[in-house]
């Protein structure tokens, strides 16, 4: 068989893949705090038919080799953590990152994930949780009665409790970063998992170490940028109509063959 059959068809799986993310990007463009995916490739092994450097006599050596490649694999989707744009809500409860790092909140089975969408809200008994209910970390409770809930840069959560008239602290939005943001697992939801990859969670107080100032009445939004991902369509479309069109040819080739 003709190793091009093959090899194009490794495109075409390739180009879906690229698509995969580009459609994926693209649904998420208004999706508070989601950072851009981009698919990595890679060329697989290649036959090595005449090793370069080899003798060609007694006396000199071949300059080059004769190496043919089997196509291409997909390696890894690559995360853009750069900086959204903050957009201003005007809700008091909504906060955004205005730097590096993610907020933390407890899932149903204890553990910790991390996040970068800070539209939080109150549940039924006042805990600061986020849209799917998800409690925040420190476990921040907002007393029945309390006004002019406030958050600062620091991450310090203040509010003026019944029958007082100076506000008091009432918990800290704690923030934490990783060595490497992009080896973090996405889990959905606008939440991500540690993994080895990402390193451990360091901790801090907003504003030090590294980690960004939190913006109260604002939102961040998705680093997507639609004009780009409307132009890697258009060459991811070129593509696979290039690798569809190589097994075309090959085809034709083979029936040729047939035909002696």
């Amino acid at each position: 068989m003709m190793n091009s059959l093959w090899i194009a068809k490794t495109g075409m799986s390739a180009q879906q893949t690229e698509l995969d993310v580009i459609s994926h990007n693209l649904a998420n463009v208004s999706t508070t705090g989601y950072k851009r995916n981009s698919a990595q490739f890679a060329d697989l092994i290649y036959q090595n038919l005449r090793q370069v450097g080899a003798n060609a006599d007694e006396q000199n050596q071949l300059p080059t080799g004769l190496h043919l490649g089997l196509g291409v694999r997909t390696v890894a989707t690559s995360r853009n953590f750069t900086q959204g744009t903050l957009q201003e809500t005007q809700n008091s409860l909504d906060v955004a990152i205005n730097g590096n790092g993610f907020f933390q909140v407890t899932m149903p089975d204890g553990t910790l994930a991390y996040t970068r969408a800070g539209s939080f809200q109150l549940d039924g008994a006042g805990r600061l949780v986020t849209p799917s209910g998800l409690p925040v970390a420190n476990g921040i409770t907002v007393p029945p009665g309390a006004t002019n809930v406030s958050i600062a840069t620091d991450g310090t959560v203040s509010a003026v409790l019944a029958g007082a008239t100076a506000p008091s602290t009432i918990g800290t939005l704690a923030m934490v970063n990783f060595v490497n943001p992009a080896g973090l697992e996405p889990v959905g939801d606008n939440l991500y998992k540690e993994s080895v990859a990402s390193g451990t969670p360091q901790g801090g107080t907003p504003g030090t170490n590294g980690l960004g100032t939190i913006k109260q009445g604002f939102l961040e939004n998705s680093n997507v940028n639609v004009v780009e991902e409307l132009v890697n369509m258009i060459q991811t479309q070129r593509a696979y109509e290039m690798n569809s069109k190589a097994i075309q040819t090959a085809d034709q080739m083979l029936a040729k063959l047939g035909q002696l």
